[in-house]
């Protein structure tokens, strides 16, 4: 078995390894980053898999971490195959690299094998590992958005786009024109903030909300999705007239379904723009500031930057997420390799309403974000917009393992669904 750390391999080590192969099934391990304990018939089973199914790469579950299986959107870089991979050498070799890549070898040669062989999961564990590393968990999501990471960010960039293109799955940087409106909305723009359980923070929320200053009408829609705590008490006292407060009669909505109850509200605004229930704007004028921006396009959806904050609102690390990493040219093609797009969102309702939101409470918003994105530019907003809280009650706090692979699972199949319809433009 060759150790090398899967995530960070050259071209010129995968072409040695290949060279050097004396096998038609080859071994990578991780041992940087993982203590690798393999049972008894790790390898012999691997390369069975391999050789019966024809798979160009396998992979298996370890003892009490089962993986989740690969499909066609599943062409992140970050995509867990855990420590040890097997590779069908015939496979590898005809994938034809013609690259020299710093640390995306084996991520190239795993999506060049992807669109001739079967990527396999063998969902049976067959070794044990424990990791080495001491980054702090939930904290590796901002990686690919620290500068410090920009060269190889910008690395595997180059090698999802011509993957994409291979596959006929790649967009020209070429826009549908946003429509004008067709129907008539009783104001500008409204402030959407679902919520449910948020008595800690809620106020400050729509608070910072209703304070924007603008030059036109709008209103702040909190859906409360039957909050069990004293959040639609708060909510009720408040008095304000611009605050739309919203129960919704269902109680099956995730996040994405308390969405369409606002956009497709008789009190929606032509214009929506996203903040979750547990941060808030950095000023009073970000709502104009964003809806200008829209105008400006006009754009069907804008993202903007935001601070990482903790509950007492002091910039923790990495502070600012701003998302250079997208391009008017690529990043609509690049939104299929990363996990997000960045907030806070805003979106011309028009267009929002013929999509409509996932009735999910996780990646919901990457959902609508690729839609309009295949059809319609997006625009990017880089000055911090609002300060997101990192606090024990953010919904992706602290995940089981459970919840990532389901999320993980998620993502990946809107990626695969998107891809899909890509192909067939």
């Amino acid at each position: 078995m060759n150790l090398v750390d899967l995530n960070n391999c050259s071209s010129e080590d995968v072409q040695r390894f290949l060279g050097a192969a004396n096998s038609d099934v080859l071994f990578f391990g991780d041992d940087q980053s993982f203590n690798i304990a393999p049972a008894p018939r790790l390898f012999d089973r691997m390369a069975q898999i391999v050789r019966e199914m024809g798979a160009g790469w396998a992979y298996a579950d370890a003892v009490g971490h089962p993986r989740i299986d690969y499909q066609r959107g599943s062409i992140r870089d970050s995509f867990n195959f855990g420590p040890v991979v097997a590779v069908s050498v015939p496979a590898a070799r005809q994938a034809a690299l013609d690259s020299t890549w710093e640390w995306g070898g084996l991520y190239d040669l795993r999506l060049r094998i992807s669109e001739k062989h079967p990527i396999v999961r063998i969902p049976e564990p067959l070794y044990s590992a424990s990791t080495t590393e001491t980054q702090p968990a939930g904290s590796k999501q901002f990686d690919y958005v620290d500068p410090r990471n920009r060269d190889y960010q910008m690395e595997m960039e180059r090698i999802a786009t011509a993957h994409l293109k291979r596959i006929g799955a790649w967009l020209p940087p070429h826009f549908d024109k946003v429509p004008p409106p067709a129907e008539a909305f009783p104001l500008k723009a409204s402030v959407v903030i679902p919520v449910r359980n948020r008595e800690r923070t809620i106020l400050d929320a729509v608070q910072s909300a209703l304070a924007q200053r603008t030059d036109f009408e709008f209103n702040v829609l909190v859906v409360d999705n039957h909050s069990t705590d004293r959040t639609t008490e708060i909510l009720r006292n408040m008095g304000d007239s611009h605050l739309k407060h919203i129960v919704p009669k269902r109680r099956d909505l995730g996040i994405g379904g308390c969405w369409n109850e606002a956009i497709y509200s008789a009190d929606c605004g032509q214009y929506v723009v996203q903040l979750d229930s547990d941060d808030l704007y950095i000023n009073d004028g970000v709502l104009r500031r964003t809806v200008e921006e829209l105008q400006a396009g006009p754009y069907a959806m804008v993202i903007g930057s935001y601070t990482m904050v903790d509950f007492s609102l002091k910039e923790i690390p990495p502070g600012l997420i701003d998302h250079r990493e997208w391009s008017r040219d690529n990043g609509r093609n690049n939104a299929l390799r990363v996990n997000g797009l960045g907030a806070p969102r805003a979106f011309d309702t028009s267009i929002l309403r013929r999509i409509g939101f996932p009735n999910v409470s996780y990646g919901e918003d990457y959902a609508v974000a690729l839609r309009i994105g295949r059809d319609y530019e997006i625009a990017r907003i880089y000055e911090s917009l609002y300060l997101c809280r990192r606090w024990e009650g953010n919904s992706d706090s602290a995940l089981p393992l459970e919840a990532v692979n389901r999320y993980d699972l998620y993502k990946d199949w809107l990626r695969t669904i998107e891809i899909q319809a890509r192909m067939r433009r």
